[in-house]
Order: structure tokens, then sequence, then C-alpha cells
């Protein structure tokens, strides 16, 4: 494996280095191999991946991101399950094979309340954007202009093929921090996420299949690993679900789900398996959170939680809701399915409750099984 180590394509530690990155990565295509960030703090923009590259943080390095949004190009994405035009992620693939993000150094999005946390969800832009979907707008004239838009995920491998994200510290990240969509055969691997701003989901499959979480670590501001497919009409139009994923061996310590199924669950999501999960506390709400609405609709089955020890949760250690976040019904009705939930081994030292489930006549759970 060829090695392009950053500092001979003209980086050096504490300036911008983007040009270098850029290219280390052209001359790392052509041959396959790695893209060596040294020991050191290294200032970037965004950095987008090519087939057979892999970006390999160095142990006692940083990579730190900027936070000008000038710096971001804008590229197609999904926010919030919506397909449109928006800022470039901080690590981007589009369509490539073979792309990983490794080593035991750290990625830092640099973000805080003073940039991208001030702009939650900017509202008359989001309010454009379900007007676009509303209106059919084809998801190449929904284009966000610089100075609009959303806050970027953190690396997002969109529509690629074999993924690997294995090791590395994330911090700080815009929005959520790993978010593959559309992508097949994914590895994510002993990374530590601790980013707890807005929105700051850990880990999430959009519309994935055949995935594997292993052995990570999440301290995150909004729920830890979100497995989604798609908001609403848009969700319904592209109808890809999530499908095939095992997490396994994870820690989850602040967050608000532990494992969350949904709420964008419109392509629907099945075949779910986790096992040996342990939920430390004290700052984690659920361990085991699915929750949809007849906005979303998409079926919802096969879900296995095994081997799952909860140290302590806020709320309840199993929350499953088919009504959630509705203060309106929508104009045609979705009803969700949700089935075929099975929990085995199940062990909580301290909740208030274990299990609670808030569903609807035209949306009840059913086959949910508490096994020893």
């Amino acid at each position: 494996m060829t090695d392009h180590v950053i500092t001979d394509y003209g980086a050096r530690p504490d300036q911008d280095c983007t040009q270098a990155i850029e290219l280390a990565i052209k001359a790392c295509e052509l041959t396959g191999g790695r893209v060596v960030v040294p020991a050191g703090l290294f200032l970037t923009g965004p950095i987008r991946l090519r087939s057979n590259v892999e970006l390999q943080v160095s142990a006692g390095a940083t990579l730190r991101f900027s936070t000008e949004r000038s710096a971001y190009p804008m590229v197609r994405t999904r926010w919030q399950g919506i397909e449109c035009w928006s800022y470039s992620p901080l690590i981007y693939a589009y369509d490539e094979v073979n792309v990983a993000v490794t080593g035991t150094g750290t990625l830092d999005g640099g973000a805080s309340s003073d940039n991208w946390w001030r702009d939650t969800r900017p509202v008359d832009d989001w309010n454009r954007l379900l007007r676009m979907v509303d209106d059919g707008v084809p998801v190449d004239d929904r284009v966000f202009p610089p100075g609009h838009g959303f806050r970027p995920s953190f690396i997002q491998p969109h529509s690629c093929r074999r993924v690997r994200i294995e090791d590395v510290g994330i911090v700080n990240a815009p929005m959520w921090v790993v978010h593959p969509v559309f992508c097949t055969d994914v590895l994510v691997r002993g990374i530590t996420i601790d980013s707890r701003g807005p929105n700051n989901d850990g880990c999430n499959p959009d519309s994935c299949q055949d995935v594997v979480i292993a052995g990570c670590s999440f301290d995150t501001g909004d729920d830890c690993i979100a497995i989604k497919s798609g908001r609403d009409a848009d969700g319904r139009r592209v109808a890809r679900p999530s499908a095939n994923i095992l997490v396994e061996s994870c820690r989850f310590g602040t967050g608000h789900g532990a494992l969350t199924i949904g709420s964008e669950t419109s392509g629907g999501i099945h075949t779910i398996h986790a096992r040996d999960l342990h939920i430390t506390g004290p700052a984690i709400d659920h361990a085991l959170r699915i929750k949809t609405n007849a906005h979303r609709g998409g079926l919802i089955e096969h879900i296995t939680l095994q081997d799952t020890q909860v140290d302590s949760v806020t709320t309840s250690a199993i929350h499953i809701t088919t009504n959630h976040a509705t203060p309106t019904p929508p104009p045609i009705p979705f009803p969700p399915t949700v089935r075929h939930i099975t929990i085995t081994n199940l062990r909580v030292h301290s909740a208030p409750r274990t299990l609670e489930i808030h569903d609807t006549p035209t949306s009840p759970v059913s086959d949910l099984r508490l096994l020893p």
C-alpha cells in the first residue's frame, strides 16, 4: 500500500492544508493507498475522498476543519431525510468504491455556539425545502446557495460501496457525525465520538444496507446511533430501506437514545440486530428507542436487542412510539407498521420505566417479545 504523507505535498502544522490534502488525494487516487496526516495540528477545509483512498489520521494528529461557510461548496446531500444541494459535509465521498477514514488521531469539526451551532434549523430555508418536496421539485433544482442551506454532516459517504471508518476520535461536529447515505457494505469500528452540540447524532446509517457498527463509544448531543430511511414524501419517493445492520459491543454515555430507529422511517427499516451493548449513563434517555408517525409511514420490523446492560437511563429503557412529534395530523396519513421486536437478556439497574409504548389504533405495535 502506498502512503502519501500530506507534508510531502506542502502541508505544514498550524496552517491551512486544504490544497495539500487535495493534491495527496489526487495522487493516491492513481495508485490506491493512504493519505496520511502525521502527528501535529493541521487545518483544513472540506475533504472529498475518491475511490481506493484511505484518509489516515495518525496517532498524535489532529485535523481541524474550517468553520467558514464560504469554504464549503454545494454538493448533493440528504438533510434530515430530504435530498437537496447544500453545504458539503466536512469529509464527503459521492459514488465511490473503497473509501476509508482511519487512524487513532482526532478529527475536530471546530463547531461551537459561535459558528455552526448557532443555526439549528434555518426556518426560512427549511420551509422552502418542504415546499419544494410538496411541489415535486426535482432534487437537482433544490439548491441552497452560499449564505443559505443547512449545517453539514461531519463524515458523509453518499452512494458509496465498501466504506470503512475506524478508530478515529471525532469531536465538535456541526450536525450528524457519521452519516452514510445510500451506501452498502459499511464498517464503522472502534471510533470514539464526543460531540454534544445540537443534532449531534453519533452514527446515522441512512437508507443503507449491510452495515456493521462495532466497538464504538458515544457521547453525543442527540441520539447516539440513529437508523434512518428518509422523511415523509421524499423518503417514499426514494423508497430505499435501511436493512441488515449489526450493532455490537458499543458503549453509550451521553445522548438521547443509545440505539434509535427513526424518526425518519419512510423508506422502511428492517433486520436490525444489536448485541452486547453497555449503557453507562447517567445522561442517556433510552437504551432502545423507536420513533415514527403517520407523516413518516414505513415498515419497521425484525428488530432484535440482545445482552444489553443498562446502568442508568433518565426516562425508559425501551421506548416505542408511532405518534412521535405530530402536533397536526397529515392531510393524507401514512400509518407506520412496527412489528417483530425481540428483546433478550436486558439487564436494567436504574430506570424510571423499563418499557414505554405510545401507539395508535391505526399503528399498533405488534409482536413485541421480552425474553430472559
